[in-house]
């Protein structure tokens, strides 16, 4: 008995079931009788606001004065019922300790820029660079 050759030339062979047939192809006939379905769009990212998480102006700047000789990075401008939020975002994107003092964040080190790109990936508009 000879084996069954599969041909490697792209010309079809006489045999139903070799791989070159389509399965799908008896389903073209009952594709036509389905009823239309509706298609639904997604929402787009537009149509969903982000929460207000920042006052209009956010200042990151850097301190060291009342800290024990350490370096700080503080941000103003967060708003009192999202200060906790922001402070744990900060601690974890930036991998350093941080902590709320008043209406402040105050995070461990010289972090300005890191923290600027952080502040504008949480959703503040208007970043202000201080001293």
């Amino acid at each position: 008995m000879a084996k069954a050759r599969i041909p490697t030339d792209g010309s079809s062979s006489s045999s139903s079931s070799s791989p070159s047939s389509s399965p799908f192809a008896a389903l073209a006939s009952v594709r036509a009788s389905l009823p239309d379905v509706p298609v639904v769009e997604a929402p787009s990212a537009t149509t969903t606001k982000a929460p207000v998480r920042f006052a209009p102006k956010v200042v990151v700047r850097r301190e060291k004065k009342g800290h024990g000789g350490k370096t700080v990075t503080i941000v103003s401008g967060v708003l009192p019922n999202e200060l906790e939020a922001i402070c744990t975002s900060l601690k974890t994107k930036l991998g350093c300790g941080a902590r709320v003092e008043g209406e402040d964040v105050v995070v461990q080190g010289d972090l300005v820029d890191r923290v600027i790109v952080v502040v504008t990936a949480l959703g503040a508009n208007k970043i202000v660079r201080g001293s």
